[in-house]
């Protein structure tokens, strides 16, 4: 029995890594439009805070139907919701390469954002119906490279973007979309579609309404995400102003940043499996996210020191998914609704991805840089009540097991 495990864990791993390609593709829907942000402006004639949409219309869908969509999940099948979001996304990147003006360009974004939650809360659910359970921790922790992966791979990407220019860039993704949709397909097809028949939709719902958990994990997704896109979206332009180098150095240097939360992501799951309290590595995240991304920010930091704080910004922010995703399952209200869970989750960051670009924006235009400190302080406050929201539910969930 023993000597199967390992074979097993062998088997899973090139399904799980097919499945965790399929979220880096997404990932580059996201880092597309601050990578191409520069070159949107000058077309269509925007102004940053207009500009910054392009970001978070992604995350108007995600920001109000994350749970339902994961509870679509949990009744269709993730299969199913997986394959048609990969489509949705490579649908709406190619209608968004046709857009004529800045609202047909947000609206294919918001169609975009769609697809993207779909995938990403079906992703989960996938990789522990393959992993077996000597490994589903590790491939779930593995799960969070997604984000920085794909985005560093959008960003390494600028000057092929430059050659296409954006509209051919957005058509070059429509394409890799819907080829990796009939790949992943052919991939996952033995792992079928299972689907929840634990009770009524209703009672479903009502049941994740009534948890705490799905609700912390949300809104510690929600603060994380507002203080991480709030810096990332504006990277580029703001090391091209701030540094003074040119665009393809400025997009090069903040993929090399992004690069950093995935090595966070795999750090955090690491010292998870040695051990290493969930609180800690929350802390530890938050704590660096907020006192970086004032310094990055702050007018009176010296240069070196800008990128150097955004550095230790991106390798601490790799911990915070990490300990969110591995958590869903422990935090669900029963084990057949950790889809919804995920949705929740997924929600709160659609909510920091649709409230962190356009607010930074705004602050940006009307005060300048420093102004997004204070974006990242408020959301630096809500984290710390959610962090103690946080730990006296694990707390409450060890006391359970002790007594059970």
């Amino acid at each position: 029995m023993s000597s199967a495990r390992p074979v097993q864990a062998r088997a899973a791993w090139p399904t799980i890594v097919l499945i965790i390609g399929a979220g880096i593709i997404s990932a580059c829907q996201v880092g597309k439009a601050p990578m191409a942000l520069k070159a949107v402006q000058e077309e269509l004639q925007l102004g940053l805070g207009t500009a910054a949409w392009l970001m978070s219309a992604f995350a108007v869908i995600g920001a109000v139907a994350g749970a339902p969509i994961g509870l679509a999940v949990d009744r269709i099948g993730a299969r199913r919701i997986a394959l048609f979001s990969l489509a949705v996304m490579g649908a709406g990147s190619a209608l968004g390469a046709f857009s004529s003006d800045a609202k047909m360009l947000l609206a294919t974004r918001v169609f975009e954002g769609l697809g993207f939650l779909g995938l990403i809360v079906a992703a989960p659910t996938l990789i522990a119906a393959a992993a077996p359970a000597n490994i589903r921790g590790r491939a779930l922790a593995l799960w969070a490279i997604f984000m920085p992966v794909g985005m560093t791979v959008v960003f390494l990407a600028a000057p092929l973007m430059n050659w296409l220019t954006w509209r051919g860039f957005w058509l070059l993704n429509a394409g890799i979309l819907i080829g990796y949709a009939a790949l992943l397909g052919w991939g996952v097809s033995a792992l079928g579609d299972s689907r929840s028949t634990y009770s009524s939709i209703f009672g479903d719902i009502g049941k994740a309404l009534a948890a705490p958990g799905p609700w912390v994990l949300g809104g510690l997704f929600a603060s994380f995400s507002s203080i991480f896109f709030a810096l990332f979206s504006f990277l580029p332009a703001l090391l091209t102003e701030r540094l003074g180098v040119s665009d393809g150095s400025a997009s090069l240097l903040s993929a090399a940043a992004i690069a950093l939360s995935g090595v966070g992501n795999i750090a955090g799951g690491q010292l998870l499996t040695r051990g290493v309290r969930s609180i800690y590595l929350l802390t530890a995240g938050f704590g660096a996210m907020v006192i970086g991304g004032i310094g990055v920010f702050s007018a009176p930091t010296p240069e070196w020191a800008v990128y150097a704080l955004c550095a230790g910004f991106a390798f601490a922010s790799g911990f915070v998914p990490v300990v969110i995703f591995k958590s869903a399952p422990d935090y669900a209200p029963h084990s057949s609704l950790v889809g919804v869970t995920l949705g929740f989750a997924m929600q709160g960051n659609n909510i920091g991805l649709l409230i962190g670009p356009v607010v930074a924006g705004e602050l940006a235009d009307a005060f300048g840089w420093p102004a997004i400190s204070l974006l990242i302080s408020v959301s630096g406050c809500l984290a710390v009540l959610l962090l103690i929201a946080f730990q006296k539910l694990s707390v409450q969930r060890e006391r359970s097991a002790l007594c059970s």
